[in-house]
């Protein structure tokens, strides 16, 4: 099985509503297609690479793009997890988490969207939970690391949720304008599993997160 030759392809993580995982070839095209149906309003733009700004149709080849170049550049030093996020068997959105040196640093960063047709029901907080417990329980992470643009109101009050603590600011140009980025970290120490969550199949994936 191709899985025994790159085991994140087994693992799952598991919460009572959502499971993620990464995915086959159709369901990878589901979330593409999700993708190109919109994630945020119009006339926003809550990503540093504005990879939404475009129209539909490239809006789903490019996610395909980086998802497969993302798994193969993989590296223990410089990798990032971008988890389909499931729900009841539909395709939600996607919830990455990543890192360098990470055997050292013990610090990944997170990001997140879910489908416009999701929003509101609360699964942006469930899966950031679920990739949390795989940050802190299953790879024994420190700390774990985020940020928002100012106006991008849910994921704020995703972080101020989950305990994270205000982390400095960040000046950034994105579509030839000013964005300013609030950063966000949640230590170990502050991190609560407040829902069930369940890994399975990692440990053959530790060495390729570099643990």
């Amino acid at each position: 099985m191709l899985a025994d030759h790159f085991p994140l392809l087994a693992l799952r993580v598991r919460t009572p509503r959502l499971e993620l995982r990464l995915p086959g070839s159709e369901e990878l095209a589901e979330l593409a297609e999700l993708a190109a149906e919109g994630v945020h309003e119009p006339g926003t733009m809550p990503f540093l690479v504005p990879w939404t700004d475009q129209e539909p149709g490239l809006v789903a080849r490019s996610l395909v793009q980086f998802h497969w170049l993302r798994l193969g550049r993989w590296s223990p030093d410089d990798w990032g997890l971008d988890l389909v996020v499931f729900r009841d068997g539909e395709v939600v959105g996607q919830q990455s988490v990543s890192a360098k040196r990470f055997a050292i640093t013990r610090e990944v960063h997170t990001g997140s969207w879910v489908g416009r047709r999701h929003q509101g029901r609360g699964i942006g907080t469930e899966m950031r939970r679920a990739v949390l417990h795989l940050a802190f329980a299953g790879l024994g992470a420190e700390e774990a690391a985020s940020g928002a643009f100012e106006d991008n109101a849910a994921s704020l009050a995703v972080s101020r949720k989950l305990g994270y603590r205000p982390d400095g600011v960040a000046r950034h140009v994105v579509q030839d304008a000013l964005a300013v980025e609030h950063r966000l970290r949640l230590g170990r120490e502050a991190w609560r599993d407040e829902i069930p969550v369940t890994i399975e199949g990692l440990p053959p994936c530790l060495p390729l997160f570099g643990i």
